[in-house]
């Protein structure tokens, strides 16, 4: 199987990471400078993803990878590196990730 996306849970997962840093819906349209927060609401509801350049604008927004943005179905995905530190932090973060879901 390949990976997919899962745009609801992505797009709960964005809301979550704009709550836990305090940005309104207003703030992203602003910084992405978008005509109307339509397209936000339908990235949060699961209708639709960001384009990817507005996903690469957002990562720098919430000052994480676009791969931590996104929900999907890849398992054993290395987001930083081969050092076990790194690796062990991973594993944190992919469990408690899924508890959130």
């Amino acid at each position: 199987m390949y990976p997919t996306i899962n745009m609801k849970a992505t797009g709960r997962h964005i809301r979550r990471i704009m709550n836990q840093r305090k940005f309104t819906v207003k703030d992203v349209q602003e910084y992405l400078n978008l005509s109307s927060v339509q397209s936000i609401y339908h990235w949060l509801n699961g209708q639709s993803m960001p384009t990817v350049d507005n996903l690469y604008a957002l990562s720098e927004l919430f000052q994480l990878p676009v791969d931590a943005m996104i929900v999907g179905n890849r398992k054993n995905y290395m987001l930083f590196s081969d050092k076990p530190f790194y690796r062990r932090a991973y594993v944190y973060y992919m469990a408690v990730r899924e508890l959130n879901m």
